[in-house]
């Protein structure tokens, strides 16, 4: 596999920004890993969570090996603490991760194929809640997505995040429209049936003793009560890396094979 640290002008952003970057390669001699890279291939956008940035992937899973065993591209982008939203403060990291970084990266690295089917966003924690989000936001650029031990019920953390901060990110209106607020996962599962937009192939995972936990069976049950297909697996673990490496690798053999 090829790694990149790409930097680029962000028009969306307005900034300089670092994404990492994983491409399949052919390679004759490589030893102990695949290396049966076609010339299109599927991507998957990969997220951080709260405390981490575009680094964390590469270096507490082994996200790499398990790429090359699947043939796919891996995009992980630094969005720093904005929970992958348009700020109220001004920042667009949602039309970054959303908008603008699949169209960059496949300008840039023209083996990825820009099929909906073929392009899938899963992420950690903030990173689950923000895989989510994009995916119901955009159905026709994400045909997949994963949480594992998502922050899904974002409006619940308000008094967990510093006020000041919550308000910065999702402004100081949400309390206004509690039922219809666009940032919010389980508004846009009610929007998106009401408007009959196809739902992605969905993967959650969280652990039994992870303090996540009642959000994701929140979440579950919506998309139950709703008869809209997924796959939600609950196993020992709580909100730490051993499980999250050991559960991207079934979250991404889920939304590549259905297994």
């Amino acid at each position: 596999m090829a790694f990149i640290e790409l930097h680029y002008h962000s028009d969306a952003l307005g900034t300089g920004v670092t994404v990492n970057v994983i491409l399949p390669e052919k390679a004759k001699t490589l030893i102990g890993m695949n290396a049966e890279g076609g010339d299109s291939f599927k991507t998957l956008y990969l997220l951080h969570g709260l405390s981490d940035d575009h680094s964390i992937w590469m270096r507490r899973t082994s996200i790499e090996r398990y790429a090359a065993d699947f043939g796919i591209a891996v995009v992980m982008p630094n969005v720093g603490r904005s929970w992958y939203t348009d700020t109220a403060y001004g920042a667009k990291y949602f039309t970054f991760v959303t908008k603008e970084l699949p169209s960059v990266c496949r300008n840039y690295f023209r083996g990825m194929s820009d099929k909906r089917e073929d392009t899938l966003i899963a992420g950690l924690s903030m990173g689950g809640y923000g895989a989510v989000k994009a995916a119901l936001s955009c159905p026709e650029t994400f045909g997949g997505c994963a949480s594992l031990s998502g922050a899904l019920n974002v409006l619940r953390y308000r008094g967990g995040l510093i006020n000041e901060e919550w308000n910065g990110i999702f402004g100081t209106k949400a309390e206004d429209y509690p039922d219809c607020f666009p940032d919010d996962v389980f508004y846009l599962v009610n929007r998106n049936l009401e408007q009959g937009i196809e739902f992605p192939k969905t993967y959650l995972w969280c652990g039994a003793q992870d303090y996540l936990l009642e959000d994701n069976h929140k979440f579950r049950d919506l998309l139950q009560e709703k008869g809209i297909a997924h796959r939600y697996e609950e196993s020992e673990g709580n909100h730490s890396w051993k499980w999250w490496d050991l559960h991207i690798q079934d979250a991404i053999r889920y939304l590549l094979k259905g297994e």
